[in-house]
């Protein structure tokens, strides 16, 4: 629920690439198929770090470049740096932003009554 709540959130923003990125790295990480792992990992380039890229984050030259550099042979680790940032800039900025936004209070409104109720099944 968090998640979607925060989700909602950044789209409201026109910055849901950011979660979507992290999510995609997080996923990306997992893969244990060399054959997935390039598969994937052009995707997440594609899709977030090339120029013009349809989702694509705000990431640094350095950053960027090196993933360009290094994509035709990634390692589990090659999103890192970006991933790092991107979690970052969430951190720092969008998150801070969240809590303060009615999609949070929503969320917290939406969680106290679901502990009432496991509380107090009669009602």
């Amino acid at each position: 629920d968090g998640l979607a709540a925060f989700r909602t959130f950044l789209k409201s923003e026109f910055s849901e690439e950011n979660v979507d990125f992290w999510l995609a790295c997080e996923d990306f990480k997992k893969t244990r198929s060399s054959t997935k792992m390039a598969a994937k990992a052009q995707k997440i380039y594609s899709d977030f770090i090339q120029a013009d890229a349809p989702k694509e984050i705000n990431i640094d030259f350095h950053t960027k470049n090196d993933i360009s550099q290094n994509i035709s042979e990634p390692t589990l680790s090659c999103f890192d740096d970006a991933q790092r940032l991107i979690y970052s800039l969430m951190a720092k900025d969008s998150f801070p932003r969240f809590l303060r936004s009615e999609e949070y209070k929503d969320l917290v409104k939406k969680q106290k009554n679901r502990n009432q109720k496991k509380w107090l099944p009669f009602l």
